[in-house]
C-alpha cells in the first residue's frame, strides 16, 4: 500500500496494480521534469518516493528510470480499481 502524504493538497485517485496487487494514490504532476506525465504515483518509502506517470482507465504508463541521454524509461502497467475522486 502506496499513499500519498499528507503534503499534497489534491490526491485524483487510487488504484491497484493487478498484477501483484499493490495499492497505489497518484496525484497531479505539478513539476516540470517529465511534464509530458500528468500525474505521480506515489510508491512509498521514508522520502515519500513517487514515480512520474499518466494513469489512465485500465493501466498506468509509470517512469522507472532514465536511460543514458535523460528519456524516461517507462513501464505499462495493468491496473484495476482505478477510482478517480473528482
Amino acid at each position: 500500500m502506496a499513499l500519498a502524504p499528507m503534503s499534497v493538497d489534491v490526491v485524483l485517485g487510487e488504484f491497484t496494480e493487478k498484477e501483484f496487487g499493490n495499492y497505489f494514490h497518484y496525484s497531479v504532476n505539478d513539476e516540470p521534469e517529465f511534464s509530458e506525465y500528468p500525474h505521480k504515483v506515489w510508491v512509498g518509502g521514508i522520502d515519500q518516493q513517487y514515480r512520474y506517470a499518466e494513469v489512465k482507465k485500465t493501466v498506468a504508463y509509470i517512469v522507472t528510470d532514465e536511460d543514458e541521454y535523460g528519456k524516461p524509461v517507462v513501464e505499462k502497467w495493468l491496473i484495476k480499481k482505478n477510482i478517480a475522486y473528482s
